[in-house]
């Protein structure tokens, strides 16, 4: 299938003018919900695989059936993808086709009949206190960078944050006075996240001896900034993050994402609530943070299984 830059751009003659019309009508709808750009990115360019497959069969929206989008699916099962990227393009299609039935071009949304394919069951890598201990101890905070990176991943850990909303942080999104950080999350919602003393005291060191050489003259607004002096990008933060984990020793794959399970899962094991959690991740629904205790189940079975003489 041919892959696309930007929702509803002209890149393919493939394409039926009705689909086009579809195309610009979800990034819209995206865009109305407050969709980031990298959001609404995705789902165009797996909107515009399929359009491109409909176009070439002479089907427009309306005449577009479950039948037809189970045969797409099982079409993407037979070029071998994971089952999560098949729900995934669903998902994407479901999303298009909610924006033609409200505006009145489709009377139903044909992908609600289809079922996604099973996703296999996934706990996130969780580290230990003593791993986390040592990857954060290890960073020195002597230099710019160094300072930068410290603050950078305290703060990821404390806060339990996306990759996305840490570079995403202005220096005016540490509210030290209340010991907090506005966050702004996914779909432009915002929330306030608690921090600890330690990820408040690496931001006040970076804020004073480290962030000023990275700015020099210029007026990024961005709390996290790049040796240029520009706002970081996600692929720093996984980068940095690897070389800091390879410093400590830590094994196996450690990623922005397992900061933020981990930051969950350590909260659960120490009595805190599921829904006070919920609100700190930026979940929108209690089923999503309900992975964690999945986690903590999966633990104390694996305990149970080494430690009871009759398990």
């Amino acid at each position: 299938m041919k892959k696309t830059a930007m929702v509803g751009e002209d890149t393919d003659s493939a394409i039926a003018p009705s689909w086009r019309s579809a195309l610009v009508l979800l990034d819209d709808d995206l865009r109305r919900r407050g969709a980031a750009q990298r959001t609404r990115r995705a789902y165009g360019a797996d909107v515009e695989q399929f359009v491109i497959w409909a176009s070439e069969r002479g089907l427009d929206p309306e005449l577009t059936s479950p039948r037809e989008l189970r045969r797409y699916a099982a079409l993407l099962g037979e070029r071998r993808l994971a089952a999560t990227t098949v729900a995934r393009k669903l998902a994407s299609l479901r999303a298009c086709f909610r924006a033609l039935r409200e505006h009145g071009v489709v009377t139903q949304n044909p992908v609600e009949l289809v079922g996604a394919p099973r996703r296999p069951d996934y706990l996130p890598r969780v580290l230990r206190a003593e791993e986390l201990a040592a990857l954060l101890d290890r960073i020195p905070a002597r230099t710019p960078l160094e300072l930068r990176d410290r603050a950078l991943f305290e703060i990821a850990y404390a806060c339990g944050l996306r990759a996305e909303e840490l570079v995403n942080l202005d220096v005016t999104s540490v509210l030290f006075d209340s010991e907090e950080l506005r966050v702004e999350g996914k779909g432009g919602r915002t929330r306030i996240v608690p921090a600890g003393e330690p990820a408040l005291r690496a931001l006040t060191a970076y804020l004073e001896r480290g962030r000023p050489p990275l700015a020099g003259r210029g007026d990024e607004a961005a709390l996290f900034l790049s040796k240029s002096g520009r706002r970081l990008q996600t692929s720093d933060v996984r980068r940095r993050l690897r070389v800091w984990a390879r410093a400590a020793s830590v094994q196996g794959g450690v990623s922005p994402h397992a900061l933020r399970h981990s930051f969950a899962t350590h909260l659960l094991d120490g009595g805190a609530d599921l829904r006070a959690i919920q609100e700190m991740l930026g979940h929108s629904s209690i089923s999503t943070t309900q992975i964690y205790t999945r986690v903590e189940s999966a633990r104390l079975k694996s305990a149970y299984r080494s430690s009871h003489p009759r398990a």
